[in-house]
């Protein structure tokens, strides 16, 4: 894998898009004392390098709850009978196919998996956990947390102080 070397600019850019992707480029440009094109450029090749893996909307779960129903989140541990490459890979295939697990962690030591899961209710946690714990041979414990409160919920991911 090729590292991207970066400068402070690009770190200024990258605190700058992880607080609001959806800034005009003619802002991002301003706040980082460059010129437009320029800035296009530089986030440009922070997209091609992989750097900024992509850009979403981040909705609240609980004003959607409360728009299109109920909401509920867990955290799953998840151990295996058997940790083999191919029989963590077959669990994580399952997993990460599921479009109620919204991350999926291989974890050590402890259980082998940690899912972030949310469902609209507790029949579709039941209907996930009997397709991806209860079917597989290879599940030998789930065990979940509920969540009663979300306190804290970031996506920024810390950088290095700018100069």
């Amino acid at each position: 894998m090729e590292y991207l070397n970066i400068d402070a600019i690009d770190v200024q850019l990258l605190e700058l898009l992880q607080e609001d992707a959806s800034c005009s480029n003619q802002w991002l440009a301003a706040q980082a004392g460059i010129s437009p094109p320029t800035c296009l450029r530089r986030v440009r090749r922070l997209h091609e390098s992989g750097l900024i893996e992509r850009q979403v909307a981040i909705l609240n779960p609980d004003r959607l709850a409360a728009a299109v129903g109920h909401g509920l989140a867990c955290i799953v541990e998840v151990s295996l009978d058997r940790q083999g490459a191919e029989h963590m890979d077959a669990f994580e295939a399952q997993a990460v196919a599921e479009p109620a697990v919204q991350q999926c962690w291989r974890v050590a030591p402890g259980p082998d998996f940690m899912l972030v899961v949310h469902t609209r209710d507790m029949p579709g946690y039941l209907a996930l956990s009997q397709r991806l714990f209860t079917a597989s041979a290879n599940v030998r414990n789930a065990k979940a947390f509920f969540s009663t409160k979300r306190a804290k919920f970031e996506t920024r991911l810390p950088l290095p102080p700018t100069v």
